[in-house]
């Protein structure tokens, strides 16, 4: 899995590992958004990824409400930037992601990324800590090319 190591500031990821994404731009699908943010962090293009989740964290950044899109890349082209505009980027085997410092959360859904289907999630965070979750799998996957 390509992650973008921990970064300084002020930033809410601050000091976590992280996978690629980002904010939607105005009028941009889900897909867009993935193919862009894959894009201007990566330097690669994106040409089939499959729906895994959404993910919704209530009041988390800064009181906001972030909505999150989950796709697992299936094939892309191009080579991967060892940095990009938000940090230096890794391969990490999946089975080392757990000895990183990940945001608690993301230790939970990240072997939904191996089950068939999609699913839909709520994870709650209080002060920057977790505080659980709740989650729906759905049997079938949304793919697109």
């Amino acid at each position: 899995m390509l992650e973008r190591a921990p970064r300084g500031g002020r930033d809410v990821h601050s000091g976590r590992w992280n996978g690629l994404g980002g904010k939607f731009s105005a009028g941009e699908s889900p897909e867009a958004c993935l193919r862009r943010e894959v894009r201007e962090e990566a330097g690669i293009e994106v040409e089939s990824a499959s729906l895994k989740g959404c993910i919704t964290f209530p009041a988390f950044d800064h009181g906001t409400d972030v909505y999150t899109f989950v796709y697992v890349v299936t094939r892309f082209a191009g080579e991967p930037l060892s940095a990009g505009p938000e940090g230096r980027l890794h391969w990490i085997e999946t089975g080392r992601l757990v000895d990183l410092p990940l945001w608690e959360g993301d230790r939970v859904f990240l072997p939904w990324l191996d089950l068939p289907g999609v699913f839909s999630a709520t994870f709650r965070y209080v002060a920057g800590r977790f505080d659980g979750f709740e989650v729906a799998h759905y049997p079938n996957e949304a793919s697109f090319s």
